[in-house]
């Protein structure tokens, strides 16, 4: 060829060429004309090109604040802060023109779900598709971040006819890191642990974090958990926003294994929820195979409809579905460091992770724009039909929490009532003023559904997650599930309320009732004056308020005048705990009683303020300590020391300790032989789930593990890994009977909804043994899967065992009593042992 004539044919390659992303690794999105140089890359911010290093939260806010200050296209936005106090950090992407009038945008894409049959096709026809693009909620999964900056670049400062109708008819809310608190841990660690020649080698000590790693927030919670209860911080921020603008698509950028490749889903099909419309499978299919299409080109394996489900809806690629969008997950595998040696991919390097995020967050915008119409009309049709019925909670027995289970669903936009006339509830009648309506013609009906109803049967035995968070069960609240709704009051804005003190300032003594779920809180509260508080352990009656009261088990009497003791901070603390605590209490002119012990009674303790030890490090479950940290430390303001198990100190300090779940393998001889002296001693051990069986295994209490049966049944090899799954108790929830009057049981009636996971079970005590505080019911299942086998084992095994060990007590809990901080039902079991455990 003439030299003329190929120095032509370059520049022609050249003029069409694709401009790259700013990125380690090559990478040129189709479409794309140029970048605007007035837009900052990544590195003009940071100093380095993303895929070299990993980025810390500080510098990912840095960057969107960047670009947001040098964009028009982007708008800055804060949803809250972490447990830690980190910002968390979006944006809003669109067109200049959008965002001139964003607030009727975003007002037209509400009336789709609030109002749907006001919205007329032609407005349809003009309306852009909200798209939730989330990275990272699982803090070591760092390669969603990355890509998300990137890609932030790119919808500011791509220029073409592409992006042009992209952002023209889409508006994009980029949250770039959902999980700041576990990302610092994580990048802290890589970064800290990498040199200047980065190692591929997984046992390098840059690849092979400590406990509790990056994957959890402040608290070790799995944030992805937690779409549907939000009682974590930074959910909680993130959902208030996420439902102001109620996306069409909302997908999720994770991590997996280094030795996979990337998915995306669907997923099984079989494991679908069964709320979950059809027509929102078929469009996340429709969605996929843009996904595919992108990965095509640029070469990279995946695969769909394996591994991960859309069964639970807390998380964050499920949730979407019973909100009439489309969620979508993404999986990658990782390379955690730079670099990664593996058997089935060769060298993973951080920058090709990122790349296939990035590639898919093309592919998902791609779609939705493709989509538009189609997913409209789907949120709109999801909300078009109502149900019927409605589930009234009764407040006037658990009216805390109940009142806690009507702010959850609040949280996703639930429309909470007062019944404007008397109820019926397991029944009894319940006046208007202790309960409250939950109708199912609403908007978020089938929310409400999905979040209330009972389940005991699936189309597949096996589970990602658990298979039932039936929320009245969790919250431990009194609800009826109504055919008919009954006539509703008005709208109520839920706040915990309830505390009462009857018969005004007290001469003698105050009494309070322990059936209220900040009881313990009300109790330390009052413990913080000096004062000495009794735990009446047997059912009394006295005069107050002008009537003769009963009071059951588990009364706390406090006196006012105590020596050494200031009889206005006793009165001032009892006011505090009525208002903050929402406690009744009643005030007592006579230590005398009609009926029962006397107030001074010797037969009822006082009650020691518990410092409490909880185990927490290599051979603990982070999710196992998360959940009692922040029960006691965040919930009911208890100070907590968080002990190494691998470096056990003196523990005289303390009243009492806590073995979350967890193996306990870093617990040596020496160590154990510590703990059992100084329960011995009088000490308060509590084991839960795997702690509990530790204890049990060294002899703190006698325990035995009830027998598994064989499996004698031949399966063919490849449904082998499916019939074993099958007899897992991945989460279900049993009725748990309890002995109403054992200390641990105070302020519970005959049985009590319990969370259990795990097949291990203790067998009950022997005859003329005193230990079983709680057995399975003979019909055990409440909620939830089990195989035929395992159901066949639970009744009559003890799942809540208390004893004594010399002068100390031994509490073993089978099941988790503070699942994912949203099971509040059982969180005053695990209270009791706490504030009560050295009292039986």
């Amino acid at each position: 060829m003439p030299r003329l004539a190929l120095l032509l044919a370059l520049l022609a390659v050249a003029a069409n060429a694709q401009p790259a992303v700013p990125l380690a690794i090559d990478y040129a999105i189709d479409g794309t004309a140029s970048y605007d140089p007035a837009i900052p890359t990544p590195e003009d911010v940071l100093g380095y090109t993303i895929g070299e290093r990993h980025t810390r939260p500080e510098e990912v806010v840095r960057y969107v604040e960047a670009v947001a200050a040098a964009s028009p296209r982007v708008a800055l936005g804060f949803h809250g802060t972490t447990y830690e106090g980190r910002r968390l950090v979006h944006a809003i992407v669109t067109t200049p023109a959008n965002h001139a009038r964003l607030d009727a945008i975003q007002a037209a894409n509400v009336r789709l779900s609030e109002d749907p049959g006001s919205v007329s096709d032609a407005e349809l026809a003009a309306m852009p598709i909200v798209v939730y693009q989330g990275y990272s909620v699982h803090g070591n999964e760092a390669s969603g971040t990355e890509a998300a900056l990137v890609w932030l670049y790119h919808l500011a400062a791509a220029q073409g006819p592409e992006i042009d109708r992209q952002l023209a008819e889409a508006v994009v809310l980029l949250d770039p890191m959902l999980n700041p608190d576990g990302r610092d841990r994580f990048v802290d660690w890589v970064n800290g642990w990498r040199g200047t020649t980065p190692v591929a080698d997984g046992a390098d000590r840059e690849h092979r974090e400590v406990w509790p790693a990056g994957r959890t927030n402040h608290y070790f919670f799995d944030i992805n958990r937690d779409w549907l209860p939000t009682e974590l911080r930074e959910s909680r921020g993130r959902m208030a926003w996420w439902h102001t603008w109620r996306p069409q698509i909302s997908t999720d950028h994770h991590e997996m294994g280094p030795e996979a490749t990337f998915f995306f889903q669907p997923g099984i099909p079989s494991r679908n929820n069964p709320n979950t419309p059809a027509a929102t499978v078929e469009l996340t299919g429709a969605i996929a195979t843009y996904h595919a299409a992108e990965l095509d080109r640029i070469g990279s394996l995946y695969y769909s409809e394996e591994s991960f489900d859309d069964f639970y809806y807390g998380k964050g690629s499920t949730y979407p579905d019973i909100n009439g969008a489309v969620g979508i997950l993404f999986e990658q595998a990782s390379s955690r460091a730079l670099l990664r040696d593996t058997d089935e991919n060769g060298r993973l390097t951080y920058a090709f992770t990122v790349r296939n995020q990035l590639a898919t967050s093309v592919s998902t915008l791609r779609a939705a724009v493709a989509l538009r119409d189609r997913m409209l009309r789907h949120m709109r049709g999801f909300y078009a039909d109502g149900l019927n019925g409605a589930y009234v909670i009764a407040l006037d027995r658990h009216r805390t929490r109940g009142q806690a289970l009507a702010q959850t669903l609040a949280r996703s936009r639930v429309r909470v009532h007062a019944p404007a006339e008397a109820v019926r509830v397991d029944g009894r009648t319940v006046q208007p003023g202790d309960a409250l309506v939950v109708p199912l013609d609403q908007p978020q009906g089938r929310l409400v559904r999905a979040a209330m109803e009972r389940t005991l049967t699936y189309t597949d035995s096996l589970f990602y997650d658990v298979s039932a968070w039936t929320f009245p069960l969790a919250y431990g609240a009194e609800v009826a599930e109504m055919a008919r709704s009954p006539r509703l009051g008005a709208e109520v804005d839920v706040v915990m309320d309830g505390g009462r003190l009857v018969g005004g300032r007290a001469d003698v003594a105050y009494a309070i009732r322990w059936d209220r779920y900040f009881a313990p809180r009300a109790l330390a509260r009052i413990q913080a004056t000096g004062a000495r508080v009794r735990l009446a352990q047997s059912p009394f009656e006295a005069p107050s308020g002008g009537a003769v009261q009963r009071f059951d088990r588990g009364t706390l009497i406090v006196a006012v005048r105590q020596s050494g003791v200031d009889a206005e901070a006793v009165h001032a603390a009892v006011r505090e705990a009525v208002a903050e605590d929402h406690v009744e209490v009643l005030a007592l002119a006579s230590g005398s009683t009609p009926s029962g012990a006397d107030l001074g009674s010797r037969s009822w303790p006082v009650l020691q303020a518990p410092r409490i030890a909880l185990l927490a490090g290599e051979g603990t479950s982070p999710y196992g300590v998360g959940e009692v940290w922040h029960l006691l430390s965040e919930r009911f303001g208890q100070p907590v020391s968080l002990i190494d198990p691998a470096a056990l100190p003196s523990l005289d300090g303390y009243t009492t300790l806590i073995l979350a779940e967890g193996g306990y393998g870093s617990l040596d001889s020496t160590a154990t032989a510590r703990v059992r002296a100084w329960v011995r001693g009088g000490g308060v051990l509590i084991g839960i789930q795997g702690g509990a069986r530790w204890a049990a295994r060294e002899g703190f209490l006698a325990a035995p593990l009830r027998d598994t049966p064989a499996d004698s049944t031949r399966y063919d090899y490849a449904d082998r890994d499916a019939a074993r799954g099958a007899q897992a108790l991945g989460g279900s929830i049993l009725d748990l009977t309890l002995d109403p009057t054992h200390p641990l049981t105070y302020g519970y009636g005959p049985s009590v909804a319990v969370f259990k996971s795990g097949t291990a079970l203790f067998e009950p005590a022997e005859a003329g043994a005193s230990t079983d505080v709680g057995v399975y019911a003979a019909t055990p299942m409440l909620s939830g899967y089990a195989s035929r086998q395992t159901l066949a084992r639970l009744p009559g095994a003890a799942g809540l065992k208390a004893g004594r060990l010399g002068a100390g007590r031994v509490v073993l809990m089978d099941f988790n009593p503070a699942f994912r901080a949203f099971w509040y039902g059982t969180d005053g079991l695990l209270l009791n042992a706490v504030y009560l455990g050295g009292t039986f």
